[in-house]
Formats: structure tokens, C-alpha cells, sequence
């Protein structure tokens, strides 16, 4: 239990370590043997670049081993001079944001002959040792404690643990170095073994207490490695990946959440009275970029707790579009509005631009009401390819146009503009009040609607969730489903939570884990629908995948999460597809997502 507990603590506080962490802790170990030696890590305002010295016919050459020694690679040329030019430039900064530098000088040969023309060369740049944001820290082959006393003011040195040091010591040590091999056999991978992680621990409290910084070297470069080692408080984190750690340190906060608002998860209450019922109404939930990642996300920020997952059949969906190995929300959409592949921008038209029949054409010549609902513009690929049938998504004002052929009852969403303030002068919501249609753009007013045909176009109610949208799906369904349900026809409605895809784009993961949540509170108030309204198919899947998001930690326990973004685009993953209620049961399996369109048909005994 202790080990449990242990580990678990070190992971929970991550966040909050690694908010005070910025490049400033960073090491460049091996400097000079990037490909810009001194700028790669100048550019990064990293904390301590490294150079490993040799002296050689009374000059100091920077190299990693003695063999390798070029004659242009001087500790002047790569590094004394640059950071002279920079001082100069920047009338005395270090760094334009005003951190400090400490360049650390391995000696690599004969501690006091290296040292001794160290100081003579650093001494011919005194706007070097004279900053009070730079620190010239020795390590490596390094004079005895006894005799750092001989040496000028402007010199550090980096101390060892197995050093015993009087307080004038101390006083030149500018951090305390130990190799992690001493302590563990640790590979970087997984965790490390509670014995080690207590010397570790330990070891690092005792440097602490000293008023001293703490760096080990020997360490594992990979963000398994950084993000302990930020748990474990260690000062200076070693890199030969300057840039990568930099952006993994500057993206802490949008790769990190802990949830602070818990929902209830919805329990099936009947799944054994829907074997033998055939479908009446369906409800098709799209989470737009929402993949098998961005749902766990959700799990375990809700502490364990998920609708979606309370769905007994599962299934995947594979999304390729014709033209692509990764689809887009337009031909992903289009694939499940009309059972046709399509290209990558096409709305609802085949791969020669040729309208496609549209599910919500198809049951509304059947008698069927239908419902679109977008917590985004409503003009968007996932909606649009429900209702308009273009060739390029972003004819945002043509697609609002085709609305006015489609026989859909209900839509619901943002892009009001779309409808009333056309370039082409048109209003479309004049035309559609004529035609029967309620239309409001004011959101806080769906609950004074009576009419049976409405649309509520309203911008400002889809904003994300972390900008204050609430409730807008849930009271959409509701309002949608209450109103259709006073009819005596079927219904068809396709719900979307558009944003996970947002928040994958900006791969921000409180972004995508909020998005999550508040679509699984939809699915959950969709299964209590069907619970209720037994003669109902509930479809709950995504159209792709965005932002390629793994979990490299997390806490079901506290409901936190902490990911990693491949991309800021789609990919080609394919997509979970939960099925609840009446018909359920042939969504099982693998196949096309144009099989979604194609089961929900033959759920429906259309031909």
C-alpha cells in the first residue's frame, strides 16, 4: 500500500511541479554536440549549457572525448565569444526574458592547468564575469575542495554527494551532481522500485536542505525520464533534445487536467427488453474527433465514471475517405448521412460532385421527423452533411441555403450569420418563418418555442465549455426529443459534440477532456431517452479521430490526466461505435463507417 500510495502522490503532483519548471531547468548536456552548438540552446533560454574541455598546446578545445578534437572548436569561438556578442546586443541581459545562464565547463583533463587558463580566457570577457545572471560552474575534473578558496570569485564549482564540504565551500557550489546509476538500474520506462525511489527521494531532501540544486547525469532523455524526474523536485533536467523538452515544458498546462466537476454516470435500466423490439426512432450521436483516447481521457476524468462505457455493444468504425487514408469531418460525415464514400471537403456529394440521397431525405419521405443539433456552426461538415449537398465545406452561406431543401424540423446550433447576414443579401430566416419555421437566434429562448418546426441559431451559446457553454446539448435533446415525441411519427436525430475535435486541433487536453464530459452527460441522457422510449436506437460513435492523443499519466482515483499530442490534425485511427436499445445488436463488429448509414437502415426495414 505504501508503494501504491508512494507513486500515485509523485504522479498527482506532477502538475503542480511541473508548472514551476521552464527552460530555465533545462541542462544541454553534450552542447556542442548539436547541430548549433551554444544558439540551439541560446534560442531556448535553456538554464545550463555544457561544454566539455580539454587543454591542449595551451588551448581549450571543446570535445567529448580527446580523439575527437577539431582545431576551430575552441571554448572561446563556440562559446565565450557567442555569449559575449549576445551580452553586448542585449545591453547586458543574458536572455531577452531576463533568466539567467550558467555555463558549466566539464574539464575533461588536468583539473588546475585547465582551470588556471579557463580564468585567464574568461577574464579577457569581463561583461561575462561580471553579470550577476551568469554563473561559470566547473565540473568534471575539478581542483579539492580545499583549494576552491585560491580560486577568483566568478568561478563555481558542482559538487558531490560523497564531498564533505565547511560552509565557505559550500558557499562556491552551485548545485550538487550525482549519477542516477548510482541509485538504480532504472531504464526510463515505466516507474522506479520503491527502494530506489526512497534513495532518490532522500538523497535529493538532503542536496535541498543544503540551499543547493540538484542534477543527475546518466539519465534516460525521453519524456518518461523528464517527467519524473520534475516529480521527484530534481532542479536540472540533463537533454541532448534541448527543443523537445522545451516545448514538452512550455505545454505542460494544455497537456495537463485535473477535473474539478464530476458527473453521475447513466446505468441501462433495460437491455433485456430490447432483443426483440424493432427500431421505431433513431438517435445518432456524433462526438466530432472524439477517438478511443479522447473517451478513456473522459473515464478517468470523471474518476472512473462514464456513460458511454455503461453501453453494453461496441463496435469500430473504420473512417478512410475515397480520396484519403485519413478522412475529414466532411466525407466522414457524409459517409453516415448516406452510405457513400467520398472525398475529403465533399458534403453529402459523391466523388464527382453529384448530390447524394441523405438519411434525413430518405426517412422523411417515410413520414419521419428529424432533428440536427451542432454544440458548434451549424454550417459546419458534421451537420452540414446531414441537411446541404457541395462540394467544398467551407461554402458556409451555400450550405445554409440548401437548408431550405432539406425537410429537416429542428435544427439547432450556432452560425446565425450563415442564415441572416449573407453577402447575397438573402435572409434566410424570413423564407423559412414563411414556411412554418420558428426561428430564433437567441438560445435562452428554446423553452418559449411551441411550434413543432424550429430553428435557434445562437453563436454565442456554442462557445467551448471552457468558456462558459453549460448545458447547451442536453437541453437541445431535450427540447428536440420533447417535441417530437408529440408527434406520432418516428424521429430521427443527429446530435453533435463538436468541439473534442477543438480541443484536438489546439491539443489542449482540458480542452478535449471538458468537450468529453459533457458529450458522455448527452449519451447519458440519450440512454435514459431510450429506457424510457424502448422502441429507440441509440448510435454513439465519432467521425475521426483528432490530434493523435495518448495518456502518459493519469489517476482514476483523482481525476486527472496528462497527454500527448502527435498531431494538431486528424488521423486515420479507427472509431468505437456504442450502440443501446432496440437493434442495437448489429452494430457489433468491425466495418466501413458508411455501414453506420447502411445498419441503421436495415434496423429500420427500409429498402
Amino acid at each position: 500500500m505504501k508503494k501504491i500510495f508512494t507513486l500515485f502522490c509523485l504522479s498527482f503532483f506532477l502538475f503542480a511541479q511541473a508548472q514551476e519548471y521552464s527552460s530555465s531547468n533545462i541542462h544541454s548536456h553534450n552542447d556542442y554536440a548539436g547541430a548549433l552548438p551554444f544558439y540551439g540552446a541560446y534560442s531556448n533560454e535553456t538554464g545550463v549549457i555544457e561544454a566539455d574541455v580539454f587543454l591542449v598546446n595551451n588551448e581549450l578545445f571543446v570535445s567529448h572525448t580527446s580523439k575527437e578534437i577539431a582545431a576551430h572548436n575552441t571554448l572561446k569561438s563556440l562559446y565565450l565569444e557567442p555569449l559575449s556578442s549576445k551580452l553586448k546586443s542585449l545591453e547586458g541581459k543574458v536572455y531577452q526574458s531576463g533568466k539567467p545562464l550558467i555555463l558549466m565547463i566539464d574539464i575533461k583533463s588536468d583539473a588546475d592547468s585547465t582551470l588556471k587558463l579557463i580564468v585567464q580566457q574568461l577574464k579577457a570577457y569581463p561583461e561575462i564575469i561580471s553579470n550577476k545572471n551568469i554563473k561559470v560552474v566547473i565540473s568534471g575534473n575539478r581542483p579539492l575542495p580545499s583549494q576552491y578558496a585560491n580560486h577568483p570569485e566568478f568561478i563555481y564549482f558542482d559538487g558531490r554527494l560523497n564531498e564533505n564540504y565547511t560552509a565557505e565551500q559550500l558557499a562556491r557550489i552551485e548545485m550538487i551532481s550525482e549519477d542516477l546509476k548510482e541509485f538504480t538500474v532504472w531504464n526510463g520506462k515505466g516507474v522506479l522500485t520503491q527502494d530506489d525511489l526512497e534513495k532518490i527521494q532522500s538523497t535529493i531532501k538532503k542536496v535541498h536542505s543544503q540551499n543547493k540544486k540538484v542534477r543527475f547525469w546518466g539519465t534516460q532523455d525521453n519524456v518518461n525520464t523528464w517527467m519524473t524526474l520534475m516529480n521527484l523536485k530534481v532542479d536540472f533536467i540533463g537533454t541532448d533534445n534541448v527543443s523537445e523538452l522545451t516545448h514538452f515544458i512550455n505545454n505542460i498546462k494544455s497537456t495537463f487536467y485535473q477535473n474539478t466537476e464530476f458527473h453521475q454516470a447513466y446505468i441501462p435500466k433495460n437491455t433485456s427488453a430490447f432483443a426483440k423490439k424493432k427500431p421505431k426512432n433513431v438517435i445518432l450521436l456524433i462526438g466530432d474527433g472524439m477517438g478511443l483516447t479522447q473517451i478513456y481521457a473522459g473515464y478517468t476524468a470523471n474518476k472512473g465514471q462514464l456513460s458511454l462505457f455503461n453501453i453494453p455493444t461496441q463496435g469500430f468504425s473504420i473512417t478512410k475517405a475515397s480520396n484519403s487514408y485519413i478522412t475529414d469531418s466532411a466525407a466522414g460525415a457524409t459517409a453516415m448521412a448516406t452510405g457513400h464514400k467520398t472525398n475529403n471537403r465533399f458534403i453529402s456529394v459523391d466523388e464527382n460532385g453529384k448530390p447524394l440521397e441523405l438519411i434525413t431525405q430518405q426517412l422523411a419521405a417515410r413520414n419521419y421527423k428529424t432533428a440536427v443539433i451542432s454544440a458548434g456552426n451549424i454550417t459546419d461538415a458534421t451537420p452540414a452533411a446531414f441537411y446541404a449537398h457541395q462540394p467544398e465545406r467551407s461554402y458556409s452561406e451555400p450550405i445554409a441555403n440548401d437548408f431550405l431543401s432539406n425537410p429537416s424540423d429542428i435544427l439547432i446550433g450556432g452560425g446565425k450569420n450563415e442564415f441572416k447576414s449573407r453577402k447575397d443579401g438573402k435572409d434566410l430566416s424570413k423564407i423559412l418563418t414563411e414556411r412554418g419555421y420558428t426561428f430564433l437566434d437567441k438560445f435562452n429562448s428554446l423553452d418559449t418555442i411551441k411550434n413543432s418546426k424550429f430553428i435557434v441559431l445562437d453563436d454565442a451559446a456554442v462557445v467551448s465549455m471552457k468558456d462558459g457553454r453549460g448545458d447547451f446539448l442536453t437541453k437541445s435533446f431535450a427540447k428536440a426529443t420533447n417535441t417530437l415525441l408529440k408527434s406520432k411519427n418516428p424521429f430521427f436525430i443527429m446530435a453533435e459534440g463538436a468541439q473534442i475535435d477543438y480541443g484536438g486541433h489546439r491539443n489542449n487536453v482540458e480542452y478535449v477532456v471538458r468537450e468529453m464530459l459533457d458529450f458522455d452527460k448527452l449519451v447519458g441522457q440519450a440512454m435514459e431517452f431510450v429506457d424510457n422510449n424502448p422502441e429507440t436506437l441509440l448510435i454513439v460513435t465519432a467521425d475521426h479521430e483528432t490530434g493523435g492523443l495518448s495518456l502518459i499519466d493519469g489517476s482514476i482515483e483523482k481525476g486527472y490526466v496528462h497527454g500527448s499530442f502527435s498531431t494538431n490534425d486528424h488521423t486515420a485511427v479507427p472509431v468505437p461505435v456504442f450502440a443501446y436499445g432496440a437493434g442495437a445488436q448489429n452494430f457489433m463488429g468491425v466495418y466501413q463507417n458508411t455501414e453506420i448509414y447502411s445498419r441503421i437502415i436495415k434496423a429500420l426495414s427500409i429498402k
